[in-house]
């Protein structure tokens, strides 16, 4: 594959479905994700985290692969992805093992709504990974948005944080914290690997090899580390369900996201998730109502998601207007002929 054709295909991400697929998919996503933590916070407080984990990466895998199965267009990115083992071990590791490890061993530690917070720090690190490691290009807005977000995040969790009800040891604090900021901070890493190892391939022909490779990862650590007879039928079923139904939808969503329009637009969107899942505690009747300031911080927050993924997009590069044959281009023309043969430029390899 040219550099030409890898360039065509990601900014056919980019056009494909029309102006509303983008909102439309980042809405879905959002709804999916808050429910999805709903079922989890409620299947971490009877069943071993690392077994929630290791349940909804297998459930996952096993609806995706038989969708990619039943599609034929699928076929050549799935054999493309399961030809770059490393790539995969890799992409596995931080956005399936490290981050649900660290966030669900968090939550089983220190609440969900800690964990929330941590998470709400996903467009922060991804914004910061972005510049220093990725050279992603950044604007004024973007800074100002995800700080905004990012404060009116950690304002929530201070105002709100008497919730959770539980007195939390200072050791318990400092271990789930740092498992699930951790956890955060690979998922960070993860949007950006992916988009620059697998952004020729569809995301439902890269997530089979990927989220296989996630599966074998957590099960090896359940079954080394936790007793399985301690999860009931009632709990495995709503792993399945949870991996199945939410988490599935959400890997293809979320990654057709990244490719799209990169990986801060995704993480930013699902900065508004826990403010989410805080409204559907209330709406479920596990926890108050939020007050007055909680309410004005959820707005802040939308603002400052707005700033951070708003705005104009940049403009695409221009690309050279076929030439007839026979002619030369300037460059060509101030160089000079170095042979007979570049006298007719070949179209199709620059971009």
């Amino acid at each position: 594959m040219t550099d030409h054709d890898t360039e065509h295909g990601r900014a056919g991400h980019g056009q494909r479905g029309g102006r509303l697929a983008v909102p439309g998919l980042a809405a879905l996503m959002v709804l999916l994700l808050a429910t999805g933590w709903l079922l989890s916070g409620h299947l971490v407080s009877g069943a071993p985290a690392l077994a929630v984990a290791a349940g909804r990466t297998a459930a996952s895998f096993v609806v995706i692969t038989a969708v990619a199965a039943v599609l034929p267009r699928t076929w050549a990115g799935v054999r493309t992805a399961t030809a770059r083992p490393g790539a995969v071990a890799v992409l596995a590791f931080l956005g399936f093992f490290a981050y649900y490890s660290g966030t669900l061993l968090g939550t089983s530690r220190i609440g969900a709504s800690r964990v929330g917070l941590i998470v709400s720090l996903l467009p922060c690190l991804t914004f910061l990974i972005g510049i220093a490691a990725f050279r992603e290009p950044s604007t004024r807005r973007k800074l100002l948005g995800t700080l905004l977000a990012v404060a009116a995040a950690c304002g929530y969790a201070v105002a709100d944080g008497r919730a959770g009800g539980d007195t939390v040891g200072t050791g318990a604090l400092l271990t789930g914290g740092l498992m699930a900021l951790g956890g955060t901070f690979t998922y960070a890493l993860y949007g950006y690997v992916y988009r620059q190892r697998m952004a020729d391939v569809p995301p439902l022909a890269a997530l089979p090899a990927i989220t296989g490779a996630g599966t074998v990862m957590l099960g090896a650590a359940t079954l080394l580390f936790v007793p399985l007879g301690s999860v009931d039928a009632a709990d495995w079923a709503g792993i399945g369900v949870l991996g199945a139904v939410l988490t599935a939808p959400v890997f293809v969503i979320s990654h057709e996201l990244i490719l799209r329009k990169g990986p801060l637009f995704t993480s930013a969107v699902a900065l508004v998730v826990p403010f989410l899942v805080r409204l559907g505690e209330w709406a479920l009747g596990t926890a108050g109502p939020p007050g007055p300031l909680v309410v004005a911080l959820i707005a802040v927050c939308a603002a400052g998601v707005w700033l951070t993924v708003g705005g104009r997009a940049a403009p695409p590069r221009p690309v050279p207007a076929p030439q007839r044959p026979g002619d030369q281009d300037a460059e060509t023309r101030d160089a000079g002929e170095q042979d007979a043969e570049t006298t007719a430029p070949r179209q199709g390899n620059r971009s």
